[in-house]
C-alpha cells in the first residue's frame, strides 16, 4: 500500500526533523510504501530550509512552498492534489498527533472505511478555557447544521474515492472539518492520546 502523509506547517523548523523520523519509523515498521509532503504555508523561520535538507536526505520527502500564509485548509488541499498514494493521511507538524495511530487507521481502511478520523481521547493538555471554547465551537457548528466530529482536528485518513468526491467542491474558503463529514462515505474513528507540543507555539 502506498501512503501519502500531508503535513501543513507554519514556523515549525524545530519539530520537523523529529516528526519525519517518527513517521519514517512507523511506516517502515509496518512495511508501508510512503511519501511525506510538507506544505510550507508562508513560514518566516527556517522551515523551508529544513524541508529542503530532509528532501536531500530522503527520497520520500517532498516540499511545497507558499509565497505567503494562506491557512491550513488551503495547504492541505494543495497537498491532496500532489499526493500519489492509495490513501492520504493528514497530520499536524507539532507531533501532538500520534503517528502510531496510523496502523489502526489503515486497518479500518482495509475493513472498508473510506474516511478514518483520528479523535483525541482526552483534553488533559488543554487549559480549561481551551476545553470550554472547543466544546462551544462543536455545539455551535451542530446547531448551525454543519456536520462535524467532536475532538477531531485534521488527523485523518482519506481514500482516493473520498478525495475525488472532495475535489468536486468549488468553495474558495474551505472548511475541511465540515466538508469531509458531508461526503457520505463509510467512516470510522481511531482514538489516540494527544501529546504535548515538542517545540514552538500553537499557530
Amino acid at each position: 500500500m502506498d501512503i501519502s502523509v500531508i503535513v501543513p506547517l507554519y514556523n515549525e523548523e524545530e519539530s520537523l526533523p523529529e516528526l519525519f523520523a517518527w513517521i519514517k519509523r512507523v511506516m517502515e515498521a509496518n512495511h508501508f510504501s510512503y511519501e511525506v509532503i510538507f506544505v510550507n504555508d508562508g513560514s518566516t523561520d527556517h522551515s523551508w530550509q529544513v524541508i529542503e535538507h530532509l528532501a536531500e536526505e530522503a527520497d520520500q520527502v517532498k516540499g511545497i512552498k507558499f509565497r505567503r500564509n494562506y491557512g491550513k485548509s488551503p495547504a492541505l488541499y494543495c497537498g491532496f492534489k500532489e499526493a500519489q498514494g492509495d490513501v492520504v493521511i493528514t497530520m499536524d507538524a507539532d507531533l501532538q498527533d500520534d503517528p502510531d495511530a496510523v496502523d489502526d487507521m489503515v486497518r479500518e481502511y482495509l475493513q472498508g472505511a473510506e474516511i478514518v478520523y483520528g479523535v483525541r481521547d482526552n483534553r488533559d493538555t488543554d487549559t480549561a478555557f481551551k476545553r470550554g471554547t472547543a466544546h462551544a465551537f462543536y455545539s455551535l457548528m451542530k446547531w448551525l447544521g454543519t456536520e462535524n466530529v467532536p475532538d477531531h482536528a485534521d488527523y485523518r485518513l482519506m481514500s482516493r474515492a473520498a478525495l475525488s468526491a472532495l475535489s468536486q467542491y468549488k468553495e474558495s474558503n474551505l472548511f475541511l472539518r465540515g466538508l469531509v463529514p458531508s461526503l457520505g462515505f463509510k467512516t470510522a474513528k481511531v482514538y489516540y492520546k494527544r501529546g504535548t507540543r515538542v517545540a514552538g507555539e500553537s499557530k
